[in-house]
């Protein structure tokens, strides 16, 4: 488990120093507006250690549709992130779980392993790559690859994920075609589903159309 622990640390060290700028640090003034280039930095005299610690990477919620739980630290609510291109995030699934087809835009994702097993993929137009993981094992997803994660074994799993952005953006593919407004036959013949396939995930997606 130290192992674990101690390789998520380089991971998300390294991520930190490949991005770093010019400058030392630039914690984000969230209360700030914000520009193209983020967020602006909070005055140096203001900053203290506890800019510098997130307390709140724990267990997430696994009482949904996917039984998948994540808590995350981004520059959202970790301001030191910001200008370093990291974000670290739990992931916690329990047993028939998983994460949907999805992809995040710009970022890199690296998993590690923890506790369980879980296969783990992504596709190209050409080729599926696809593992299945146990604890101590890292995968990881290039910028803008659809992918996938299941748990495939007995109990929850639980992995922590590095993504080399410090606000990475998700774009799932289940609550895209269905948790939108499009008319049903349309995204039926788009797709070549089922309407009554279409309107029962629409139904559940909380889709309208």
């Amino acid at each position: 488990m130290k192992i674990i622990h101690i390789l998520f640390l380089f991971t998300f060290i390294s991520f930190t120093i490949c991005h770093a700028s010019v400058n030392d640090f630039c914690v984000a003034d969230l209360k700030a507006p914000t520009s193209n280039s983020g967020y602006p930095c909070k005055p140096v005299e203001s900053v203290t250690s506890d800019d510098f610690v997130f307390h709140g990477l724990v267990a997430g919620n696994t009482n949904n549709t996917f039984k998948l739980g994540v808590t995350y630290a981004s520059v959202t609510n970790f301001p030191a992130l910001n200008g370093l291109g990291v974000t670290a995030m739990r992931v916690d699934i329990e047993e028939g779980g998983l994460a949907p087809m999805h992809t995040h835009p710009g970022a890199t994702e690296l998993i590690i392993m923890v506790q369980g097993e879980l296969t783990a993929g992504f596709v190209t137009p050409t080729s599926t790559y696809s593992k299945a993981l146990k604890p101590g094992d890292l995968f990881v997803v290039p910028p803008g690859m659809m992918h996938y994660v299941l748990n495939t074994g007995k109990g929850k799993v639980i992995a922590y994920v590095a993504f080399s952005s410090e606000k990475p953006s998700i774009q799932t593919l289940d609550l895209l075609l269905f948790g939108n407004n499009l008319p049903s036959d349309l995204v039926a013949k788009t797709t070549y589903l089922d309407l009554d396939q279409v309107k029962k995930l629409k139904a559940h997606f909380k889709g309208s159309g």
